[in-house]
């Protein structure tokens, strides 16, 4: 799990030091022309928000995958699941990046708010680790806290990705 773990770290690295050309790929996209003509869309406090429901969204139909998953026996399909998550999130994030018209301390905040979800959750998650508590006298609790450990490092990548892929990437002014 923790060599899965690194694996993902470096790809989201690539994706990270890489953002700019990937960007460019998505200039002539159906969802970031629908996007970009909504009103709505370039009020940094609506587009913000908006990136907070779909990452809740994005969250919340993964885990429910996930969770259904469990019941059946298919070895290494909650692996597909998380990574075909994490590249439907780095695509939205891109589209609201090409989407998003405004000044850079607009888009900082459109960023910021939008990420925000994913820092509630490792708050939430820090939490839950420091107060772990048996549920019943003689538990083990360590494999409880290896997945808080690692919940909380997903989400503190995916709010670091999301902010730097929303709220700190310069758009290229086409002349």
């Amino acid at each position: 799990m923790t060599l899965i773990l690194l694996i993902g770290l470096f790809g989201v690295g690539l994706v990270i030091l890489f953002k700019n050309p990937i960007i460019d790929k998505f200039e002539k996209n159906q969802k970031v022309n629908m996007l970009k003509s909504t009103m709505w869309f370039q009020n940094h406090w609506l587009a913000g928000i908006f990136l907070f429901v779909m990452n809740a969204v994005l969250f919340f139909s993964t885990c429910l995958v996930l969770y259904v998953l469990m019941y059946f026996i298919i070895p290494f399909v909650h692996i597909l699941v998380m990574f075909f998550a994490v590249i439907g999130s780095i695509i939205l994030w891109i589209v609201i990046n090409k989407a998003w018209q405004g000044t850079k301390r607009n888009r900082w905040k459109m960023g910021t708010i939008g990420s925000s979800f994913y820092m509630f959750l490792t708050i939430i998650f820090v939490y839950w680790f420091v107060t772990i508590k048996p549920s019943y006298p003689g538990e083990d609790t360590f494999m409880r806290a290896i997945g808080l450990f690692f919940a909380i490092i997903v989400t503190t990548v995916a709010f670091i990705t999301c902010l730097v892929i929303t709220g700190l990437s310069k758009r290229k002014v086409a002349h």
